[in-house]
């Protein structure tokens, strides 16, 4: 049985996840997905609000691509847990840990990076912005890692940009829904910030 272990921080989780999710779908057995915490980047919602969200994300997936499951307790912070966790539900499985190209360079230096690659495949999917890194993929290769890159081609939608400009066509309708049900992403932290400046001096002067 092959199986894809997408982890994602779904900050929140966009029509650009579901493209790459549903690609999987057609390549491997099962696709297993969560939320995390990437222990690199500051996250604006709650792990519980996004995995609620992302499994919005796959219920509207259901209707075609029935091999695809939401396994939250999967989520670690350390990428080799969560391989350890997986072994223990499905035994004597494949195992393919797929990452953005973003995180080709980072990925060397992930906790016990060397025991991991001896256990997985890695699978890159490219992203709008971050091409392949040849000499990052070489030093995978170093380390034993299996390494291939998808062929899937995802849309240019991040959840970055959904944060900072709004743009519903980046969200399907029920995250979206969800979103402005739970009140999430109303102020950026940079307008947030400022608006305590301005608020601060306001009242500094009168």
């Amino acid at each position: 049985m092959k199986i894809a272990l997408f982890g994602t921080s779904a900050d929140p989780p966009t029509t650009g996840h579901q493209t790459i999710i549903s690609g999987l779908s057609q390549c491997y057995d099962l696709v297993a997905v969560w939320a995390s915490n990437n222990p690199f980047k500051q996250h604006q919602a709650p792990l519980e609000h996004r995995a609620v969200m992302l499994q919005l994300l796959i219920d509207d997936l259901a209707a075609w691509d029935n091999n695809i499951i939401v396994a939250q307790e999967l989520s670690s912070t350390r990428t080799i847990e969560t391989v350890e966790k997986a072994r223990q539900r499905w035994h004597n499985a494949e195992f393919t840990v797929v990452i953005g190209s973003d995180l080709v360079q980072q990925l060397g230096s992930w906790y016990r990076a060397s025991d991991l690659l001896q256990q997985v495949k890695i699978l890159i999917v490219p992203r709008p912005g971050y091409a392949v890194d040849e000499a990052g993929l070489e030093r995978l290769r170093q380390l034993g890692a299996s390494v291939a890159i998808a062929q899937l081609n995802a849309p240019e939608i991040s959840s970055t940009a959904y944060r900072e400009i709004k743009d519903p066509q980046a969200l399907t309708p029920t995250v979206e829904a969800y979103i402005h049900q739970q009140h999430l992403y109303e102020c950026h932290p940079s307008a947030q910030k400022n608006y305590r400046f301005v608020k601060k001096f306001t009242i500094s002067r009168f």
